[in-house]
């Protein structure tokens, strides 16, 4: 390797899930032509035209976003790591920029409404900057789970030449696969007569899917019991963003990439849902005419799929353009199919396989909600605590999920007992609660914290820990330091003020307001029954209400 005798002495950075799989799926020629992260030029060239700078086709944005306290510059190399510090490749630094988030995902994802989870994601989740350049690679993120089901574009291409396999067809899912989905790969398979890549997504999708370890042995078994003559089972390690017609054409260039022929695109495909209005993202149809319209470019025919219905006068799934007028069918949703498997209730035969049925409500057993980790910051007296506390008693009538309370004061008298109020003291007492909250949120459970937490680099890296393993929610309780020090019961302002207590923040060490709050909360002439309620819609409005 060419920077092999420097790797121990470069600087490292440990990626963040997407991150991860954006690298893993650059390294293995997944994102071909991509050789690493995109630099301003294609960044920008994508996401105006969903080209690259040199005009090569290429629909989503593939970025490493830093905060903009990293040090990494242009011309730079730096060590990419897993999040436990083991290098994977190593990264040529050739564009850092600022994008204009508002403009990206107005024009990758056609809205800024952050029910979006792509939207979310860069609004919420990525760091300001960007980075873009060439990735050298070391190794590939270790994925010890279904190996046998794991291949890299090369290994399926030999595949698919050992069994003499000249066309393929790729089908996307990141749902079990129930009848009606297996009838639309059973008729792709007939119409072309050539064989099904079954390709689920094994990486990031969208938030409340059903976990990929169950979805991936219900694959199993119905192409294994009903497919066995005519599917391919294998993995996609991708981070789904949820785009619609964009990602529906990415789709199609990663399975061209992995050998396919074809690809399937079906109604709404990659679609999120509904927006904060109640309205779909994008039209039924969408999707399917952007892959159509550029199939040729990609050297990849798309296969429209209709969308089918079950009957009940023939007993069968029929393409719903091919319905009679007086003729009846059954339908169950996917929140109704949810329901119906965590309470035990009948599914019937028409709808789903018994053999997956079995396995999902195994599946559903375990509790998949996210965890959500509330992160109160803001200065001594500001009301934290008490609001955090109201928040326990509110969320505690109305979800049934455990819920920790990690109270700043309480803290320094178990957990961090022992530390100064030096910065690097603080710092340490923040990411020792952090690290508590995130295992809190990695067993689907709810945190609350109650810390002064007065720098933004200590509350960053607790974001950052938090958010690979659930919802990360920071709420700036800001109460001026006059009204603080009015309500000071404790007399710390006073002793503060006289020189009896050091470095005391807001006196004489500083807060560092939050950049980024998801909630800013102003105590002054709010009563804190509405300021919990306020926090109680914020966590509908995102999809994290923790309530079941």
């Amino acid at each position: 390797m060419h920077y092999a005798d420097d790797i121990n002495t470069l600087p490292r950075l440990n990626l963040r899930n997407r991150q991860l799989y954006d690298l893993e799926m650059s390294m293995i020629g997944g994102f071909a032509p991509l050789t690493g992260f995109m630099n301003e030029d294609d960044y920008m060239s994508v996401v105006e035209t969903m080209r690259l700078a040199d005009g090569t086709l290429f629909p989503m944005p593939i970025v490493l976003d830093v905060p903009e306290t990293c040090p990494c510059g242009v011309g730079e190399n730096i060590v990419l790591c897993d999040q436990f510090g083991n290098p994977l490749a190593v990264f040529n630094i050739a564009s850092r920029f600022t994008p204009d988030k508002k403009k990206e995902v107005e024009l990758v994802y056609g809205t800024t409404d952050t029910t979006h989870p792509g939207v979310w994601y860069v609004q919420h989740e990525m760091h300001p900057v960007y980075l873009g350049g060439t990735v050298e690679q070391i190794a590939l993120p270790v994925r010890n789970d279904f190996q046998h089901f794991r291949h890299t574009p090369a290994e399926l291409k030999e595949v698919f030449t050992a069994r003499g396999w000249e066309q393929v067809i790729g089908f996307q899912t990141r749902n079990p696969m129930h009848r009606a989905h297996f009838e639309l790969v059973k008729r792709a398979h007939e119409r072309i007569g050539a064989p099904v890549l079954v390709h689920p997504v094994v990486g990031m999708t969208k938030p409340g899917d059903i976990d990929y370890v169950t979805r991936v042995r219900t694959y199993n078994v119905v192409c294994n019991t009903y497919g066995s003559e005519f599917t391919y089972l294998s993995l996609l390690p991708l981070a789904m963003r949820m785009g619609g017609p964009r990602e529906a054409l990415w789709h199609a260039l990663i399975r061209r990439n992995y050998g396919c022929t074809h690809f399937i695109v079906g109604r709404d495909h990659a679609g999120p849902g509904i927006d904060s209005n109640g309205e779909a993202f994008y039209e039924p149809y969408a999707a399917r005419d952007v892959a159509l319209a550029h199939a040729a470019e990609l050297g990849i025919t798309i296969l429209p799929s209709d969308e089918l219905a079950y009957s009940k006068q023939r007993s069968a799934y029929v393409s719903t353009t091919e319905l009679a007028d007086n003729e009846s069918v059954e339908h169950i949703s996917g929140t109704e199919f949810r329901t119906r498997l965590r309470e035990g209730a009948t599914i019937p035969d028409w709808f789903s396989f018994k053999e997956s049925i079995d396995i999902l409500r195994e599946g559903v057993k375990r509790d998949t909600r996210p965890g959500v980790v509330l992160f109160f910051t803001g200065l001594s007296g500001a009301g934290k605590s008490t609001l955090a506390e109201m928040l326990l008693a509110r969320l505690q009538e109305i979800q049934n999920r455990d819920i920790t309370f990690l109270d700043g004061d309480v803290i320094r008298q178990h957990l961090t007992k022992g530390l100064g109020f030096s910065k690097e003291d603080r710092d340490e007492n923040v990411k020792r609660v952090g690290f508590v909250a995130a295992e809190v949120a990695k067993h689907g459970g709810i945190a609350l914290c109650s810390l002064i937490a007065p720098y933004e680099d200590a509350r960053t890296y607790v974001r950052t820990l938090v958010e690979e393993q659930g919802i990360f929610i920071e709420i700036f309780v800001d109460t001026s330091l006059a009204e603080c020090e009015r309500r000071d019961t404790k007399g710390l302002y006073a002793k503060a003020r006289s020189g009896e207590i050091k470095n005391f923040t807001g006196v004489s060490d500083p807060y560092e307001k939050p950049e980024s709050a998801e909630l800013v909360l102003d105590t002054e002439g709010t009563t804190p029954d509405v300021l919990v309620e306020k926090i109680l819609t914020y966590l509908a409005s995102v999809g994290a209400m923790p309530i079941r």
